[in-house]
């Protein structure tokens, strides 16, 4: 495949005294892959990068640090209150030089991806990559030292005091630490670091010609692997589906056996909470009015298990339907269904809104059998 001619002159260094072999040419392909990883990185300065995040009872939707790639976001505040009481250090963004120059490795990485698709040398794909990864491990490094001294370097003169006992987050995964749980993973913009590093790293395995055996097909399937995934990712925005006879209803506790009856709520910090019955699921929005709701499913009726949007659906009450919790409640995600089922059972069609002012009358609820 031949090059645009301005894409060419510029790749391949094109003067009157020098023109950089073929052999040193690096392919279509791996040009892509390097431009793309470039989106990425810019991208993730926009986004946070890591997410530490804090369950604990007296919390029921938990607390979150996000770490971005300048400063500190999400529960700052609540955690330095609750780590003054162990003696851990407050957490302030001017405290770390990272803030001050990872935004500057970042595009300074961004900006040698993008000269070295350009440019098109070989070598420069491979010093790429080596750089990455230096910098890949040093920056976890200084995440685990900062953590290290986070969790031990503590108040001695703290109002708390286990001893024994230091509180140093996970680097990642989950770690116990007194009464709370702490899960330390990458957010959207460390997945997009990382998805940056996978796309050069098959620029390298191209260039190194180990799909030659294999064909080019095998490169260009593993590329757009990496690239569905990262979209899969970054753009999940929908329920989590319902483990029938598993998963447990987050008001009333019992298993959840029925899905075209379950419901599913969603707060603006991503946890999640499931219901066997759009009553049970009112009713915990209730008594959790702190939980700030960011989404609402409900099962469709028609379906065994398939969640819709609650705002969007279309409801039909009558003690006629049977659901778990007796909320006598049928959800549709089409309007022509919820009126035919309406019809058979003299009743009319309401909205969430409808459906919602009925189930604020139900002073209580008793469970099937």
């Amino acid at each position: 495949m031949q090059l645009p001619s301005f894409i060419f002159n510029l790749a391949i260094f094109k003067n009157d005294n020098f023109i950089i072999p073929s052999n040193m040419k690096i392919s279509i392909i791996s040009r892509i892959l390097l431009l793309t990883a470039t989106v990425l990185l810019i991208i993730s300065l926009f986004v946070p990068v890591w997410i530490i995040y804090l369950d604990a009872p007296q919390y029921p939707e938990g607390l979150d640090l996000q770490i971005w790639a300048n400063k500190l976001a999400g529960d700052v505040d609540i955690i330095n209150g609750l780590n003054h009481y162990i003696g851990m250090k407050t957490l302030h963004n001017e405290d770390f030089i990272e803030f001050k120059v990872l935004p500057y490795i970042i595009m300074g990485f961004a900006l040698l991806f993008a000269v070295t698709a350009f440019l098109g040398r070989k070598k420069w794909v491979y010093i790429c990559f080596g750089l990455f990864i230096l910098f890949g491990i040093a920056a976890m490094v200084d995440f685990w030292l900062w953590e290290y001294d986070y969790g031990h370097n503590l108040d001695p003169n703290a109002a708390i005091k286990v001893p024994g006992m230091a509180y140093q987050p996970p680097l990642i995964g989950y770690k116990q630490l007194l009464n709370f749980g702490a899960y330390s993973v990458p957010h959207i913009g460390g997945w997009l670091l990382i998805s940056g590093g996978a796309l050069l790293f098959i620029a390298v395995l191209i260039e190194r010609n180990v799909f030659k055996r294999k064909g080019r097909k095998s490169a260009q399937a593993m590329s757009a692997i990496v690239l569905f995934s990262l979209m899969v990712s970054c753009g999940i925005d929908g329920p989590e589906p319902i483990q029938l006879h598993k998963d447990a209803c987050s008001s009333c506790k019992m298993s959840i056996s029925e899905g075209n009856f379950a419901a599913e709520l969603i707060t603006q910090k991503g946890r999640i909470y499931k219901f066997d019955d759009v009553l049970c699921m009112n009713l915990f929005i209730s008594e959790n009015q702190d939980n700030k709701v960011s989404k609402l499913y409900v099962g469709d009726y028609l379906k065994k298990n398939e969640l819709i949007d609650a705002e969007t659906a279309w409801y039909v009450h009558s003690e006629k339907i049977k659901s778990p919790m007796n909320g006598h409640i049928a959800a549709f995600a089409q309007k022509a269904d919820a009126e035919k089922l309406a019809d058979e059972l003299d009743t009319s069609v309401q909205n969430w809104k409808e459906i919602e002012s009925i189930i604020a009358s139900k002073k209580t609820y008793e469970h099937s059998k």
